[in-house]
Protein backbone atom coordinates (compact mmCIF):
# COMPACT_ATOMS: atom_id res chain seq x y z
CA UNK A 1 0.00 0.00 0.00
CA UNK A 2 3.15 2.57 0.81
CA UNK A 3 4.40 2.02 -2.47
CA UNK A 4 1.19 2.75 -4.61
CA UNK A 5 0.56 5.85 -2.35
CA UNK A 6 4.39 6.79 -3.31
CA UNK A 7 3.77 5.87 -6.32
CA UNK A 8 0.70 7.89 -7.04
CA UNK A 9 2.61 11.22 -5.19
CA UNK A 10 5.48 11.06 -7.90
CA UNK A 11 2.61 10.54 -11.19
CA UNK A 12 0.85 13.67 -9.11
CA UNK A 13 4.26 15.41 -8.56
CA UNK A 14 5.34 15.37 -11.96
CA UNK A 15 1.98 15.88 -13.39
CA UNK A 16 2.26 19.06 -11.30
CA UNK A 17 5.72 19.84 -12.91
CA UNK A 18 4.09 19.33 -16.57
CA UNK A 19 1.27 21.88 -16.07
CA UNK A 20 3.46 24.45 -14.05
CA UNK A 21 5.18 24.81 -17.94
CA UNK A 22 2.98 26.04 -20.61
CA UNK A 23 5.64 25.71 -23.44
CA UNK A 24 6.62 21.70 -21.98
CA UNK A 25 2.64 20.79 -21.88
CA UNK A 26 2.23 22.60 -25.23
CA UNK A 27 5.10 20.26 -26.60
CA UNK A 28 3.71 17.03 -25.39
CA UNK A 29 -0.15 17.97 -26.65
CA UNK A 30 1.42 18.56 -29.87
CA UNK A 31 4.14 15.09 -29.89
CA UNK A 32 0.47 13.32 -28.76
CA UNK A 33 -1.34 14.54 -31.69
CA UNK A 34 1.52 14.19 -33.71
CA UNK A 35 1.88 10.74 -33.34
CA UNK A 36 -1.75 9.96 -33.33
CA UNK A 37 -2.76 11.54 -36.47
CA UNK A 38 0.56 10.31 -38.49
CA UNK A 39 -0.21 6.59 -37.11
CA UNK A 40 -3.90 6.87 -38.68
CA UNK A 41 -2.83 8.82 -41.93
CA UNK A 42 0.11 6.52 -42.63
CA UNK A 43 -1.62 4.20 -44.95
CA UNK A 44 -3.11 7.12 -47.34
CA UNK A 45 0.93 8.52 -47.39
CA UNK A 46 1.54 4.96 -48.69
CA UNK A 47 -1.04 3.81 -50.82
CA UNK A 48 -3.12 7.47 -52.16
CA UNK A 49 -0.21 10.13 -51.87
CA UNK A 50 -1.08 11.82 -54.92
CA UNK A 51 -4.92 12.36 -53.92
CA UNK A 52 -4.00 13.09 -50.16
CA UNK A 53 -1.28 15.86 -50.62
CA UNK A 54 -3.96 18.40 -51.71
CA UNK A 55 -5.86 17.99 -49.30
CA UNK A 56 -3.21 18.33 -47.25
CA UNK A 57 -1.91 21.98 -48.71
CA UNK A 58 -5.91 22.56 -48.66
CA UNK A 59 -5.75 22.28 -44.82
CA UNK A 60 -2.70 24.27 -44.35
CA UNK A 61 -3.90 27.36 -45.59
CA UNK A 62 -7.02 26.77 -43.72
CA UNK A 63 -4.63 26.70 -40.71
CA UNK A 64 -3.20 30.16 -41.89
CA UNK A 65 -6.18 31.74 -42.18
CA UNK A 66 -7.04 30.45 -38.68
CA UNK A 67 -3.46 31.95 -37.13
CA UNK A 68 -4.10 35.07 -39.23
CA UNK A 69 -7.82 35.96 -38.22
CA UNK A 70 -8.68 34.09 -35.34
CA UNK A 71 -5.11 34.07 -33.32
CA UNK A 72 -4.88 37.73 -33.93
CA UNK A 73 -8.11 38.83 -32.69
CA UNK A 74 -7.73 36.42 -29.63
CA UNK A 75 -4.36 38.50 -29.22
CA UNK A 76 -6.09 41.68 -29.38
CA UNK A 77 -9.03 40.47 -26.88
CA UNK A 78 -5.90 39.10 -24.58
CA UNK A 79 -3.80 42.13 -24.86
CA UNK A 80 -7.17 44.39 -23.95
CA UNK A 81 -8.07 42.21 -21.26
CA UNK A 82 -4.61 42.92 -19.41
CA UNK A 83 -4.96 46.34 -20.13
CA UNK A 84 -8.44 46.41 -18.30
CA UNK A 85 -7.38 44.36 -15.12
CA UNK A 86 -3.84 46.45 -14.90
CA UNK A 87 -5.95 49.78 -14.89
CA UNK A 88 -8.65 48.46 -12.55
CA UNK A 89 -5.12 47.47 -10.05
CA UNK A 90 -4.23 51.03 -10.19
CA UNK A 91 -7.35 52.50 -9.74
CA UNK A 92 -7.56 49.81 -6.61
CA UNK A 93 -4.66 50.57 -5.09
CA UNK A 94 -5.43 54.22 -5.15
CA UNK A 95 -8.82 53.40 -3.10
CA UNK A 96 -6.32 51.50 -0.85
CA UNK A 97 -4.04 54.31 0.05
CA UNK A 98 -6.98 57.02 0.48
CA UNK A 99 -6.66 58.91 3.93
CA UNK A 100 -3.34 57.01 4.74
CA UNK A 101 -0.93 59.96 5.38
CA UNK A 102 2.41 58.50 4.66
CA UNK A 103 5.36 58.94 1.84
CA UNK A 104 4.91 55.39 0.96
CA UNK A 105 1.23 55.78 0.66
CA UNK A 106 1.98 59.04 -1.20
CA UNK A 107 5.06 57.54 -3.60
CA UNK A 108 2.75 54.63 -4.60
CA UNK A 109 -0.41 56.70 -5.60
CA UNK A 110 1.67 59.33 -7.62
CA UNK A 111 3.19 55.90 -9.68
CA UNK A 112 -0.54 54.57 -10.38
CA UNK A 113 -1.62 58.05 -11.29
CA UNK A 114 1.45 58.26 -14.11
CA UNK A 115 1.00 54.40 -15.06
CA UNK A 116 -2.87 55.71 -15.53
CA UNK A 117 -1.96 58.47 -17.58
CA UNK A 118 0.66 56.37 -19.80
CA UNK A 119 -2.84 54.34 -20.59
CA UNK A 120 -4.08 57.55 -21.78
CA UNK A 121 -6.50 57.70 -18.26
CA UNK A 122 -6.57 61.03 -16.87
CA UNK A 123 -9.81 60.93 -14.95
CA UNK A 124 -9.20 60.16 -11.33
CA UNK A 125 -10.74 60.13 -8.06
CA UNK A 126 -7.87 61.36 -5.52
CA UNK A 127 -10.41 62.70 -3.58
CA UNK A 128 -8.94 62.32 0.09
CA UNK A 129 -5.24 61.29 -1.12
CA UNK A 130 -2.39 62.20 0.91
CA UNK A 131 0.39 63.75 -2.18
CA UNK A 132 2.43 66.06 0.04
CA UNK A 133 5.95 66.24 -1.26
CA UNK A 134 5.62 64.55 -4.29
CA UNK A 135 6.62 65.15 -7.66
CA UNK A 136 3.24 65.50 -10.77
CA UNK A 137 5.06 67.42 -13.09
CA UNK A 138 3.70 67.16 -16.20
CA UNK A 139 0.57 65.09 -15.19
CA UNK A 140 -2.32 65.12 -16.82
CA UNK A 141 -5.65 65.06 -14.23
CA UNK A 142 -8.27 66.67 -16.36
CA UNK A 143 -11.55 66.36 -15.50
CA UNK A 144 -10.36 64.66 -11.74
CA UNK A 145 -12.25 64.93 -8.90
CA UNK A 146 -9.37 66.06 -6.03
CA UNK A 147 -11.32 67.39 -3.45
CA UNK A 148 -9.67 67.51 -0.32
CA UNK A 149 -6.44 66.11 -1.26
CA UNK A 150 -3.21 67.03 0.10
CA UNK A 151 -0.73 68.55 -2.35
CA UNK A 152 1.30 70.85 -0.09
CA UNK A 153 5.30 71.24 -0.38
CA UNK A 154 4.40 68.81 -4.18
CA UNK A 155 5.89 70.21 -7.13
CA UNK A 156 3.35 70.20 -9.94
CA UNK A 157 4.81 72.10 -12.56
CA UNK A 158 2.69 72.30 -16.05
CA UNK A 159 0.00 69.86 -14.78
CA UNK A 160 -2.84 69.78 -16.63
CA UNK A 161 -5.74 70.41 -13.96
CA UNK A 162 -7.83 71.76 -16.27
CA UNK A 163 -12.16 71.05 -15.41
CA UNK A 164 -10.86 69.47 -12.24
CA UNK A 165 -12.23 69.60 -8.98
CA UNK A 166 -9.93 70.93 -6.30
CA UNK A 167 -12.70 72.29 -3.45
CA UNK A 168 -10.84 72.65 -0.19
CA UNK A 169 -7.66 70.83 -1.23
CA UNK A 170 -4.23 72.02 -0.45
CA UNK A 171 -1.37 73.16 -1.92
CA UNK A 172 0.04 75.37 0.19
CA UNK A 173 3.92 75.44 -0.38
CA UNK A 174 3.65 73.99 -3.62
CA UNK A 175 5.15 74.66 -7.30
CA UNK A 176 2.37 75.53 -10.02
CA UNK A 177 4.47 77.24 -12.01
CA UNK A 178 2.53 76.99 -15.45
CA UNK A 179 0.04 74.58 -14.27
CA UNK A 180 -3.34 74.16 -16.33
CA UNK A 181 -6.17 75.27 -14.10
CA UNK A 182 -8.83 76.58 -16.49
CA UNK A 183 -12.38 76.24 -15.66
CA UNK A 184 -11.12 74.66 -12.25
CA UNK A 185 -13.52 74.19 -8.85
CA UNK A 186 -10.87 75.00 -6.79
CA UNK A 187 -13.38 76.81 -4.33
CA UNK A 188 -11.80 76.90 -0.02
CA UNK A 189 -8.57 75.81 -2.03
CA UNK A 190 -5.48 76.61 -0.06
CA UNK A 191 -2.29 78.25 -2.12
CA UNK A 192 -0.86 80.05 0.61
CA UNK A 193 3.02 80.45 -0.14
CA UNK A 194 2.42 79.00 -3.69
CA UNK A 195 4.16 79.08 -6.79
CA UNK A 196 1.85 80.05 -9.36
CA UNK A 197 3.47 81.76 -11.91
CA UNK A 198 2.46 81.81 -15.07
CA UNK A 199 -0.66 79.37 -13.82
CA UNK A 200 -3.79 79.65 -16.42
CA UNK A 201 -6.77 80.30 -14.07
CA UNK A 202 -9.23 81.50 -16.99
CA UNK A 203 -13.01 81.10 -15.48
CA UNK A 204 -11.95 78.91 -12.69
CA UNK A 205 -14.06 78.64 -9.50
CA UNK A 206 -11.42 80.65 -7.01
CA UNK A 207 -14.50 81.77 -4.15
CA UNK A 208 -13.02 81.92 -0.43
CA UNK A 209 -9.14 80.61 -1.88
CA UNK A 210 -6.29 81.21 0.01
CA UNK A 211 -3.70 83.10 -1.97
CA UNK A 212 -1.77 84.29 1.11
CA UNK A 213 2.04 85.25 0.38
CA UNK A 214 1.31 83.35 -3.24
CA UNK A 215 3.22 84.30 -6.19
CA UNK A 216 0.83 84.86 -8.99
CA UNK A 217 3.52 86.87 -11.55
CA UNK A 218 2.39 86.88 -15.02
CA UNK A 219 -0.72 84.43 -14.02
CA UNK A 220 -4.10 84.09 -15.75
CA UNK A 221 -7.30 84.69 -13.81
CA UNK A 222 -9.33 86.40 -16.23
CA UNK A 223 -12.81 85.74 -16.17
CA UNK A 224 -12.23 83.50 -12.85
CA UNK A 225 -14.79 83.58 -10.16
CA UNK A 226 -13.12 85.55 -6.96
CA UNK A 227 -15.45 85.99 -4.15
CA UNK A 228 -14.04 86.36 -1.26
CA UNK A 229 -10.52 85.21 -2.25
CA UNK A 230 -7.41 86.05 -0.22
CA UNK A 231 -4.43 87.65 -1.66
CA UNK A 232 -3.01 89.19 1.04
CA UNK A 233 0.60 89.18 0.51
CA UNK A 234 0.08 88.04 -2.71
CA UNK A 235 2.85 89.07 -5.91
CA UNK A 236 0.22 89.89 -8.56
CA UNK A 237 2.73 91.35 -10.88
CA UNK A 238 1.64 91.27 -14.77
CA UNK A 239 -1.88 88.95 -13.56
CA UNK A 240 -4.25 89.14 -16.00
CA UNK A 241 -7.62 90.08 -13.82
CA UNK A 242 -9.73 90.76 -16.63
CA UNK A 243 -13.46 89.95 -16.96
CA UNK A 244 -12.77 88.30 -13.25
CA UNK A 245 -16.14 88.29 -10.78
CA UNK A 246 -16.23 89.29 -7.23
CA UNK A 247 -12.88 90.70 -6.86
CA UNK A 248 -13.47 94.00 -5.06
CA UNK A 249 -11.30 96.47 -3.80
CA UNK A 250 -10.66 95.47 -0.13
CA UNK A 251 -9.38 92.48 -1.61
CA UNK A 252 -6.31 94.17 -3.69
CA UNK A 253 -5.34 96.55 -1.29
CA UNK A 254 -3.56 93.29 0.50
CA UNK A 255 -1.73 92.44 -2.51
CA UNK A 256 1.81 92.73 -2.01
CA UNK A 257 2.21 94.31 -5.11
CA UNK A 258 -0.11 94.90 -8.83
CA UNK A 259 2.70 96.45 -10.73
CA UNK A 260 1.91 95.40 -14.30
CA UNK A 261 -1.26 93.86 -13.58
CA UNK A 262 -3.99 93.96 -15.74
CA UNK A 263 -7.57 95.06 -15.11
CA UNK A 264 -10.93 95.77 -16.36
CA UNK A 265 -11.42 100.08 -16.90
CA UNK A 266 -13.33 99.85 -13.37
CA UNK A 267 -11.14 98.56 -10.59
CA UNK A 268 -8.04 100.08 -12.44
CA UNK A 269 -9.39 103.56 -12.16
CA UNK A 270 -9.69 102.37 -8.31
CA UNK A 271 -7.00 100.51 -8.06
CA UNK A 272 -4.91 103.46 -9.08
CA UNK A 273 -6.78 106.09 -7.52
CA UNK A 274 -6.96 104.21 -4.17
CA UNK A 275 -3.32 102.42 -4.05
CA UNK A 276 -1.27 103.64 -6.59
CA UNK A 277 1.73 103.03 -4.55
CA UNK A 278 0.98 99.06 -5.47
CA UNK A 279 0.23 99.58 -9.23
CA UNK A 280 3.48 102.05 -9.37
CA UNK A 281 1.78 104.90 -11.16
Amino acid sequence: MSRFKKFKTGIHEKFNVIIERPILTASLVLAGVSVLVISLSIKYYISDFNNFWPQILAEAHGMIFDITIIGILLFWLNQSGEIRQRIRFYRDEIDDFRLWESDEAAFRTVGNIKRLNRHKIQEINLVNCFLARTNLNYVNLKGSNLNSANFSSSSLIETNLENTRLNQTNFENSNLNQAILKGAYASGANFKDAFLIKAQFENAFLIKTNFKNAFLMEANLSGSYLMGADFENASLYKADLRGAKGLTLEQLTKAKTLYLAKFDDEILEQVKTTIPELVGS
